[in-house]
């Protein structure tokens, strides 16, 4: 295909909008611009022209669609809805228009785009393409970015179904429904060319030709490109292709990850978006490594290998899973199906040196593809998502650097973060606008702490209180719907308006229903948990939501327990199960609850974000020391359970946590909660919500997060990766060429002699080594000492002193000044070509002993 730049002047698409009536073209334009999510100053503008669907779609693209043009044309000509729509254009001119974050500290840099690949995107529940906490992260990630200036374009694909509806029966049976996604009603429009020619792709998915059709969102100031496969041009076993999230099996799974990498690179080069960084949030996208590297080969006619050393420079790869089984592996049939011939033909190189990218032992041809194996060999940057999730991932991929210590293993980490004007209330939002001002999350958090730490007990209070009322009536609402749906009587369903107490603390927990979560752990004492939420002085009321994985029966049995001990113990006023956890819902359980509950099984959540939502409404966290809480508990802001030590799935440390989980509901939380001064404040409590408002909230904020990648990641990549692509990669070329000669001569390195003698505060170390004919600005020689005593791991470069006439032989020493006995310290070569990043580029090295 010509590569065209695509242009979106003059080119909108607007379906049956009565485009002749003035204004609407402007409603149109703000009912496609994600903005409205996280910005709710369109919100009236909705209500106004049709308050019953707004509240049941919360899809601004569906009412202009549906309202009739009588009425478009009577909001439009009443002054208050003209003023309100003219001052919300103006507003988003001089937020498009606003020096960001971005151009005010890197307008000179490097970096240009970063393209972002993801295999789901939360943005909205009118775009339901999110099954969870990864398109969580994805799309708060995006809006962040768009809030920050930083130019990020995102790559997706659009799901004819998404992932499952979830009902569930009176008998708590789980069942999955999936609607089907009418992209005439999404907030997305199709991608056109100049010309108006829809821009379709062609990719060959196991030797057959497959069209992919391309979408649009809008994010602000970025975009979100979504690709599919339902095109009528396409077979039907085709088509289908893109239908369910995480739906079908195997095959499917790579399907989608083939147009999600490949496809995505190839929709990035026909919109002539040529990105310095491409970010892989999870190894879903990772086969996107090799469509990039031979998209260089074809524009430099570099070997790919070359291409792979300058193009993995600007490729990040973020993991988000503590347990190897969740990786995505493919069988080296499907491999060979799939891309047999594109190693052939796109990579020039044979199909067994594809495969042992994603092996861990190449010459294994039995071994499956791990899609992560390959996203880390095709980075120059690697990710966790939590600093505990960062120790759990280098044990997982240590098996890539064999003979290194555990502790290198090139897996950093940056903490996820939520983004707070999404998940805010009005009530917080107000609290927030008056404490910090309107841009308190455009810029960098510095002044947060300081101005939250003025707002009084009592405003913190009305915001929990208003917040929690919101919450009561929005839970019984959608009770009642869900009771109506399940077959519940007429005095069911009446008596269902009058559960819960807007009075009450109220306790919130909803996550993926699997074990290792424990979503049941409160009921393992039932009698106890009884006395706890029925206590006549201090009652508490629990809201909880979730959805088993659809073929897990072990999930769907933990949703069933809860809605039996709920019918059983008739605690209908004191326990509710909603169903159809989802965005919406999340909104509203996070910004009422007073206390966010989360039980994993350490360390087995590598993050978990939605705790963090509750921070910016003043809601506080109980939970395991586990992911991002393991990072922030402290006594003030929260309670935990665990010791920090990893347990398994110990049935007698279950209990033992349960039991911790009562004592601190019965003897903390709710006698705090219900401690009243005498104006009738929790003024502990309010404590707490301060604090944690004001340290917390900025720290998992998405602002500090994607601040932190761009600094730490995105910046450094462009550099690197312009570095290595200049002059059609003459300095790739140079990486291959020193790499292969240190492979060849790598096993004849020898330490000849290596001692010590007592020197000053410590020793002085000294290396005879025989290097075999490697340059020695090829390599660095260390010292390496074993952290003892809660410290850090010790490495000491050593410095030539001299060579031997044949350049063979040298002598390296240093003076270390220590406490240590000098037997901790070894002796050790590795890698050191130029502009390398080690181990993650080359894992060679070598010990004294």
């Amino acid at each position: 295909m010509k590569k065209q730049r695509h242009s979106f002047e003059g080119n909108q698409y607007y379906g049956f909008l009565p485009t002749d009536v003035e204004g609407v073209g402007l409603l149109a334009e703000l009912a496609l611009d994600m903005r409205w999510s996280w910005d709710h100053a369109t919100d009236e503008l909705w209500q106004r022209l049709d308050a019953d669907l707004w509240k049941r779609t919360h899809n601004p693209w569906i009412v202009l669609q549906t309202v009739s043009r009588d009425q478009l044309k009577r909001q439009l000509a009443d002054p208050v809805f003209l003023d309100n729509l003219n001052h919300i254009r103006n507003m988003r001119d001089d937020a498009s228009t606003k020096a960001s974050w971005f151009q005010q500290n890197y307008e000179q840099a490097p970096l240009k785009t970063i393209a972002y690949f993801s295999m789901e995107y939360m943005l909205s529940e009118s775009l339901p393409i999110y099954a969870g906490g990864l398109g969580n992260v994805a799309g708060d990630q995006l809006k962040s970015a768009s809030d920050l200036g930083i130019p990020v374009t995102a790559v997706g694909l659009m799901y004819q179904q998404g992932y499952f509806r979830q009902q569930i029966d009176e008998y708590g049976n789980q069942k999955a429904l999936f609607p089907y996604n009418d992209p005439g009603q999404l907030p997305v429009m199709p991608v056109r060319l100049p010309n108006g020619e829809w821009l379709r792709l062609k990719i060959t998915l196991a030797g057959q030709t497959v069209w992919l059709r391309t979408w649009q969102v809008q994010a602000g100031r970025n975009k979100l490109f979504l690709l599919d496969s339902n095109d009528a041009a396409n077979l039907p076993v085709h088509r289908e292709i893109t239908n369910e999230l995480y739906g079908g099996g195997p095959e499917t799974r790579i399907q989608q990850e083939v147009i999600l990498g490949i496809g995505g690179w190839k929709l990035l080069e026909a919109l002539g978006i040529k990105p310095e960084v491409c970010h892989m949030n999870e190894g879903h996208a990772a086969f996107l490594v090799l469509e990039r590297a031979a998209s260089l080969m074809k524009e430099t006619g570099i070997v790919f290998e070359e291409a792979l050393a300058a193009t993995r420079a600007g490729n990040l790869f973020t993991t988000h899973t503590a347990l190897a089984a969740s990786f995505d592996y493919f069988s080296p049939s499907f491999m060979w199906q799939y891309f047999g011939a594109y190693a052939k033909d796109e990579l020039k190189i044979d199909f067994d040196e594809l495969m042992a990218l994603g092996r861990v032992y190449p010459n294994n041809f039995s071994e499956s593809f791990n899609m992560a194996n390959l996203a880390i060999r095709g980075s120059g940057a690697v990710n966790a998502v939590s600093r505990l999730h960062s120790e759990v991932s280098r044990n997982l991929f240590e098996y890539l650097f064999p003979r290194w210590p555990v502790t290198e293993v090139p897996i950093g980490s940056v903490t996820n973060g939520v983004h707070m004007p999404s998940w805010d209330s009005e009530f917080a939002d107000d609290l927030w606008t008056k404490a910090c001002g309107k841009d308190r999350w455009r810029g960098d958090l510095q002044s947060i702490e300081t101005d939250l730490s003025k707002v009084t007990d009592e405003a913190l209070w009305q915001m929990r209180t208003d917040a929690r009322d919101r919450l009561v009536n929005y839970t019984r609402e959608r009770l009642a719907d869900q009771f109506a749906v399940s077959g519940g009587t007429p005095e069911m369903i009446a008596a269902v308006k009058q559960v819960f107490d807007p009075n009450v603390l109220t306790l919130g927990f909803a996550r993926r229903f699997v074990a290792y979560k424990r979503p049941n752990l409160l009921l393992y004492d039932e009698e106890r948990l009884m006395r706890i939420l029925t206590n006549r002085e201090k009652p508490v009321q629990l809201v909880i939501a979730g959805k088993a994985p659809p073929y897990d029966e072990s999930g769907k049995g933990l949703i069933r327990q809860w809605i039996e001990f709920i019918r059983r113990r008739n605690l209908y006023k004191n326990v509710v199960f909603l169903s159809d956890y989802d965005m919406l819902l999340t909104e509203h359980l996070v910004q009422g609850v007073d206390v966010w509950l989360n039980t994993p099984r350490r360390p087995w959540e590598a993050c978990g974000t939605s705790g963090m939502k509750v921070l910016v409404n003043g809601g506080l966290n109980l939970s395991e020391l586990d992911g991002w809480w393991a990072e922030a508990y402290t006594p003030e802001v929260g309670w935990a359970i665990g010791d920090t030590r990893e347990h398994g799935d110990n049935p007698e440390w279950d209990a033992a946590e349960a039991e911790a989980l009562y004592d601190l509901l019965e003897k903390q939380i709710i006698p705090e909660f219900y401690s009243r001064s005498e104006k009738g404040l929790p003024l502990t409590w309010t404590g707490r919500i301060r604090k944690s408002m004001a340290l917390l909230a900025p720290r998992f904020s998405a602002n500090r997060a994607v601040r932190e990648y761009t600094e730490r990641f995105y910046l450094p990549a462009a550099k690197k990766y312009r570095d290595r692509i200049a002059d059609d990669g003459i300095l790739a070329k140079k990486i291959i060429a020193d790499e292969h000669e240190l492979n060849a001569k790598w096993n004849g390195i020898r330490f000849e002699k290596v001692d010590h003698q007592a020197a000053g505060d410590g020793y002085l170390f000294q290396a005879s080594i025989w290097l075999n004919g490697i340059e020695p600005e090829n390599i660095s020689i260390e010292l390496y000492a074993d952290a003892c005593k809660g410290g850090q791991f010790e490495r000491i470069p050593m410095r030539r002193v001299s060579s031997s006439p044949d350049n063979n032989g040298h002598m390296y020493q240093v003076q270390v000044n220590t406490q240590r006995p000098p037997a901790d310290f070894t002796a050790r070569v590795i890698a050191n070509a130029e502009n390398i990043s080690v181990p993650l580029e080359n894992n060679l090295i070598f010990w004294e002993r």
